[in-house]
């Protein structure tokens, strides 16, 4: 057993269910938006990491999402940026050039509502300097809690300054928002899941950052994957 990977039943119904469907069966997809996004040449081509099938569509955390990717941080370790048990990935994958893309999928708003770190008293330190830091640099002036409601967003966006700022890699934070999944009273639009982003940006005080170009959303019509 490897620690920080985290083997996953096939997805019945939700964000890992499309997620897995997206990217083992249709991601020439996700290829294309990126591709769009990024103004990348179609010669560029994305290598999926996880969740893949013949991988037990696995999550990775930790050093083992490092690892998956292939990646070493040589200016800071992970453990001394952020405790164990960190974020769980929904998806990992690279380009040919070396872009990392941090993956996390959604198929109904209130998933981007997440409560606070249930960790120790050790570790909170940790997170709560690292979550500084990161608040510092994007220049957020919000008085709320980023280690409250919506600390699942807050702790990618760490990671991302983790990689991108402190160790000069090369990271973007992908998310991944469903449309049209009525099973989980999800968005039948676009502009619902875009709404929602700019409430939550405006409650973290990010609306404008420095991230801005290496925080991707993309829209899915789960339609596209049935």
């Amino acid at each position: 057993m490897i620690m920080g990977r985290l083997p996953q039943k096939q997805g019945q119904k939700g964000s890992q269910k499309w997620l897995q469907k997206l990217v083992n069966d249709s991601p020439g997809i996700i290829s294309s938006q990126l591709q769009k996004k990024l103004q990348l040449p179609d010669s560029e081509n994305i290598t999926w990491y996880s969740p893949l099938t013949d991988d037990d569509f696995a999550e990775y955390q930790d050093q083992s999402f490092l690892n998956r990717l292939d990646i070493n941080p040589s200016k800071v370790k992970l453990s001394d940026f952020w405790p164990k048990r960190g974020p769980v990935w929904d998806g990992l994958a690279k380009l040919d050039s070396g872009k990392i893309f941090l993956v996390e999928a959604k198929a109904h708003i209130p998933e981007m509502v997440s409560s606070g770190t249930g960790a120790g008293e050790k570790s909170i330190k940790l997170i709560g300097k690292s979550l500084a830091e990161t608040k510092k640099y994007l220049g957020s002036k919000s008085p709320n809690d980023w280690s409250s409601t919506f600390y699942q967003y807050t702790n990618r966006l760490a990671h991302l300054y983790f990689l991108r700022v402190i160790n000069n890699l090369p990271a973007y934070l992908v998310f991944i928002n469903f449309v049209n999944d009525k099973e989980m009273e999800g968005p039948e639009t676009t502009e619902e899941w875009q709404g929602a982003i700019e409430m939550l940006h405006s409650y973290l005080g990010i609306r404008k950052n420095k991230f801005s170009e290496f925080i991707i959303d993309l829209s899915i019509d789960i339609n596209a994957l049935t």
